[in-house]
């Protein structure tokens, strides 16, 4: 996989935050040795946060995130500040960058702190290194004074982010330890209003890759075609992976000594999340009449008639749960 076809979510997300004109915008240029973010004397030239994949070595593929001013001001200055700190959620590594000749601010010790909350690593960044004749000397190891203009300690402050990122990968791969060289993998993909014009969904993509990875053998088929398909390819599959939406079909059509899964639960194991969300389908046994239940999608396509966050999620729900009042 290139380093421009690394998808976003597999990549270290470095968030840059900061007061206005602590030099921040210019940190993020020094260290990714682009024009990146727009550099001005003008007062909260960063306005909505500023997305950039790219490698930085020695890291690899990483998204650079330049935010609004920690101090911004007036109604949309508000705003701003909100969607910095949202930008938190997202982050797997935190850059504070601070204006060297003015030492910490209340708002820059408050993000220092969201930071811990959030167990979120990060490194404190004192800019400006050039205009202070005597520094500080820095109290911690994720502590480090460079300066902008000059370059100084720019690929100390690199190799000081590299360090900070989390040991280890994901505990499973998406699917390399679930096959052998040689085995068949069956993917259903269903081809309908809601599957995207000319290409495959990403998981869909990032599972056919790691199939090969694996010397494994993936055939991609259609719901329709899959009873046809596993009566003429001459040899059992090992596994057989399916969108969820026609998972009930896939199912009944699948042998009980061949495998089954869906992508979704492919990802969420790869992921992390599978024990959490086999925890919340047991949740759904304890529902009661007049019960509420959240629902939150993070995909960012168009919605279709039927969509899985509004329509199809609640209907499941309250077959399985037999309560219409939910």
């Amino acid at each position: 996989m290139s380093l421009n076809s690394t998808p976003a979510s597999d990549r270290v997300h470095i968030g840059f935050f900061g007061q206005i004109n602590s030099g921040k915008s210019s940190v993020i240029n020094a260290v990714t040795g682009q024009n990146l973010s727009i550099v001005s004397e003008v007062k909260g030239t960063t306005t909505d946060p500023v997305y950039k994949a790219m490698e930085l070595l020695p890291l690899g593929p990483v998204m650079m995130i330049d935010t609004a001013g920690l101090d911004d001001e007036g109604a949309l200055g508000k705003l701003r500040i909100q969607k910095t700190n949202q930008i938190l959620n997202k982050t797997d590594i935190a850059i504070l960058v601070v204006d060297g000749t003015k030492g910490l601010s209340t708002e820059d010790k408050d993000m220092i702190k969201r930071f811990q909350l959030k167990n979120i690593p990060y490194i404190v960044v004192y800019n400006k290194f050039d205009l202070v004749n005597a520094a500080d000397t820095v109290t911690s190891s994720n502590e480090i004074w460079v300066s902008s203009k000059t370059g100084e300690n720019i690929f100390e402050l690199k190799e000081l982010i590299a360090s900070q990122v989390p040991s280890g990968e994901s505990k499973y791969p998406i699917i390399a330890d679930l096959v052998e060289p040689n085995d068949y993998v069956i993917l259903v993909v269903p081809i309908d209003k809601a599957a995207p014009k000319g290409r495959l969904i990403l998981p869909q993509q990032q599972t056919v890759r790691a199939i090969l990875e694996a010397s494994a053998i993936s055939i991609v088929v259609k719901e329709s075609e899959l009873k046809d398909t596993l009566t003429s390819i001459g040899k059992k599959p090992k596994l057989v992976v399916t969108d969820s939406q026609v998972f009930a079909k896939v199912s009944a059509e699948t042998p009980s000594d061949i495998l089954l899964t869906s992508f979704s639960i492919l990802f969420a194991r790869y992921k992390g999340n599978l024990e959490l969300a086999v925890k919340g389908v047991k949740a759904l046994d304890q529902l009661k009449d007049g019960d509420s239940v959240l629902i939150s999608e993070g995909c960012t396509h168009h919605r279709q008639c039927d969509d899985i966050g509004t329509q199809k999620l609640p209907r499941w729900i309250n077959q399985y749960t037999k309560r219409t009042s939910l």
